[in-house]
């Protein structure tokens, strides 16, 4: 019996970090409902996860068992280093839960109680501000981590879809203003014609 997408989710850390080879916890989620991979995919998770996810899905943890225990990692949250922070605005938009405030040119914070520890913030920033800090226990909600993950999603699709809309727009003004000027171009080749005619 195919066990639900949303239900196999659930079980899933909600970092949204990508560790598992797809862009955030549901894919995984419905890469593992289709049975196109493996349980054993989800370094944050750990065993915890990996052991849920067996149970879900009818499926023996023992073979994933040593190979998961060697990829584990601790939980963590991310820490800007706020004096040396540029306001570039890269980790803000790396962050899958939009667990990051702060605008261009001014300095950006991390809401510790909002951040997965997905650790996709560190790479982007050029100047290398943004530390990890290992912790005992998550400190996130993961249901809240769900929702805004799904959030920032549903955000950027219309983000998307609004800057196609744009461009669109833009090249069939473009478009129009060149049959205009082709059609005045025409218009005045055939208006020297007839001065030539008629002169």
């Amino acid at each position: 019996m195919k066990v639900d997408v949303l239900v196999i989710n659930a079980q899933l850390p909600q970092t949204q970090c990508g560790e598992c080879g797809f862009s955030g916890c549901l894919p995984y989620a419905q890469a593992l409902a289709e049975g196109v991979t493996s349980i054993d995919r989800c370094p944050p998770g750990g065993t915890k996860t990996l052991h849920a996810l067996a149970g879900l899905l009818k499926l023996d943890a023992t073979p994933y068992q040593k190979a998961v225990l060697e990829k584990t990692r601790a939980p963590s949250y991310a820490v800007i280093r706020e004096a040396e922070c540029i306001g570039c605005t890269k980790c803000i938009q790396a962050c899958p839960v939009d667990a990051i405030v702060g605008s261009a040119k001014w300095m950006h914070s991390v809401i510790n109680s909002e951040c997965t520890g997905c650790g996709l913030c560190v790479a982007p920033c050029p100047v290398d501000c943004i530390d990890m800090v290992t912790i005992d226990e998550v400190q996130y909600d993961k249901k809240k981590a769900q929702l805004r993950a799904a959030a920032r999603e549903s955000r950027m699709q219309r983000d998307a879809a609004d800057k196609e809309r744009h461009y669109r727009s833009l090249a069939q003004k473009a478009s129009e203003q060149e049959i205009k000027a082709k059609q005045a171009y025409i218009l005045e080749a055939l208006a020297r014609v007839q001065a030539k005619k008629n002169g």
